[in-house]
């Protein structure tokens, strides 16, 4: 019976050994095996970027001009400008391409270049401005017209016209001016402006100038003339009248005056 019982003892207990171990191990492959797997590499697109240079140009009109569009890229699949200016040239690389672009006369051009790299698009965008500073701006010397002045003044060879705002001034002080916004030629052009206006006493030995400024989105551009100075004074009717009638009245007095000491010289004269 001793026996017996000792036997299934150990029975009992190899039994329950296996079973804890078996357990063990089960929760050992639990807790281990999220840890033994790793996640699946991904898959997204690496970022590239796209440059345009040079990103603002300013040109006479006319002019051509070179934009270089570059990507990051190792294995670019299309390189694109898209512009309604007339094209030159193509020189390309193994991720940039240099596009020419002929004959620039709009004033203000915005030029996107587009590239494709892996399926994905981004693009780059550049300025380009086309505009003429003054080659001069000249002041005729003033011109007597009656009881007015004429004030004349000529911009040369300027661009765009549109954005062309000419200003007199005398003394520094503004007289006249006039914005050319009604014009939209798309060539260089001669502006001449022409105003009429009525000196006044203390215009006499005044400096008059003619400036020339071209607005263009922030880009300020100045010419000037050189100065012109009013040296004579014209008489305006209401002027001359009040001239005539304060040296009239003057000459009367003094006629009364003179003929008054004239009349007791006599009478002292005559006097025995």
């Amino acid at each position: 019976m001793r026996f017996l019982l000792r036997l299934s003892l150990l029975v009992l207990l190899a039994a329950a050994y296996q079973g804890g171990g078996s357990a063990r191990r089960r929760r050992a492959v639990w807790t281990q095996g999220p840890g033994d797997i790793s996640p699946a590499p991904s898959q997204t697109k690496a970022p590239f970027w796209v440059r345009i240079s040079p990103t603002f140009k300013a040109v006479p009109p006319g002019s051509s001009v070179w934009l270089n569009c570059s990507s990051s890229c190792p294995r670019p699949e299309n390189f694109s400008l898209h512009t309604g200016l007339q094209r030159g040239q193509t020189r390309n690389g193994s991720n940039w391409v240099s596009f020419q672009l002929l004959d620039v006369r709009a004033w203000t051009s915005n030029v996107p270049c587009f590239v494709t790299c892996a399926g994905l698009t981004r693009r780059a965008m550049a300025r380009i401005n086309a505009y003429k500073q003054p080659h001069s701006v000249i002041l005729e010397p003033p011109v007597l017209r009656g009881s007015e002045y004429t004030l004349r003044c000529h911009v040369t060879h300027v661009f765009p016209v549109g954005f062309l705002v000419v200003t007199l001034l005398r003394g520094g002080r503004v007289i006249y001016f006039e914005s050319l916004k009604r014009f939209t030629g798309q060539d260089l052009a001669n502006v001449t402006l022409t105003h009429a206006f009525q000196a006044r006493p203390h215009d006499l030995w005044q400096p008059v100038t003619c400036h020339a400024r071209l607005n263009l989105d922030g880009l300020v551009v100045r010419s000037s003339s050189a100065p012109m100075t009013l040296t004579v004074f014209v008489w305006s009717p209401a002027s001359k009248a009040v001239a005539f009638t304060s040296i009239a009245t003057l000459v009367g007095i003094l006629l009364i005056v003179g003929a008054a000491y004239l009349r007791k010289y006599l009478l002292m004269q005559s006097r025995p």
